[in-house]
């Protein structure tokens, strides 16, 4: 399941429905991620523009991915502005062994870093102004890429 929500994420009433949604599905591990924007450089929060058609492909090759694992993968990601210590970011794996879980929620978190098509902006002063040195090029995105 891939949510996108415009503006901060609501972590406590998304992470108590997922776990209402598998609560009887027998799963022995539920491992959730949760990425805040952190009071850095002066920022004010930052600000998402999400490429839903390659985001919601990268997903469900992790879908699959975790499917013979007997995994299933969640995640929520915010669209335009998050304030400072709010939440832009939730994954969340559940698997019938906790090592599953654990493993996979590594690996799932440091992939959506490196190749998400989220490109991430600094509030400063009511500006919206391109974080390049905080942001990853995308493997192969050409003009998607962070070079622009």
């Amino acid at each position: 399941m891939l949510e996108l929500h415009d503006g901060a994420l609501n972590v406590p009433e998304i992470l108590t429905r997922w776990y209402a949604d598998e609560s009887t599905s027998n799963y022995g591990a539920y491992i959730p991620f949760v990425g805040t924007v952190r009071d850095e450089d002066g920022i004010e929060g930052l600000s998402f523009d999400v490429y839903e058609p390659i985001l919601n492909s990268w997903f469900n090759a992790w879908v699959a991915k975790a499917e013979p694992l007997g995994a299933i993968l969640k995640m929520a990601h915010s669209r335009g502005d998050v304030l400072v210590h709010e939440s832009s970011y939730i994954a969340a794996v559940f698997s019938p062994k906790r090592r599953v879980a654990l493993e996979t929620i590594e690996q799932f978190v440091e992939d959506f870093k490196a190749s998400a098509p989220i490109w991430k902006y600094d509030l400063r002063a009511g500006k919206r102004l391109y974080a390049r040195e905080r942001s990853m090029a995308i493997a192969g995105a050409g003009l998607l890429g962070s070079d622009q």
